[in-house]
């Protein structure tokens, strides 16, 4: 008996299949959990940027030769306006730091001039890449 249990243990030929599976396990269990967490920073940065939305409710081209645009926010994150661009042209605008959260909305006036009759193509961007653009007919 003493015999057979020394052969058994001094038998190697088990050892390896049974580290090849643990370490099998082990690098399986390491690349789901980098997988599962880069899932997770992608969809919560795609999350955001998704439920990022504007919509530009009216725009009044002024006698003084600004254009002031109304901006509504109906997304689900709030959103700062980085820029304004006027025929592909970036413009200041007031004010400075126009930040809507959700179901807000405000004017935004950007200081450019203008020509009546003339199309312009306004774009106004966020943070985070979001545009709302459209072409306007100045009165």
């Amino acid at each position: 008996m003493a015999k057979k249990l020394k052969r058994i243990l001094w038998d190697k030929r088990a050892i390896t299949p049974v580290l090849s599976n643990l370490l099998l396990t082990a690098v399986a269990v390491t690349a789901m959990s980098i997988a599962t967490t880069a899932t997770y920073i992608i969809t919560t940065n795609l999350r955001e940027t998704m439920g990022e939305r504007l919509t530009v409710e009216d725009l009044w081209f002024n006698p003084s030769g600004s254009v002031s645009i109304y901006i509504r926010n109906v997304g689900k994150t709030s959103v700062q306006v980085t820029a304004a661009y006027v025929n592909h042209t970036n413009y200041s605008f007031t004010p400075t730091r126009f930040i809507l959260e959700v179901d807000e909305h405000g004017w935004l006036n950007v200081s450019c001039s203008w020509v009546s009759g003339n199309v312009y193509y306004v774009d106004v961007v966020t943070t985070r890449g979001y545009h709302v653009a459209d072409y306007y007919k100045a009165p």
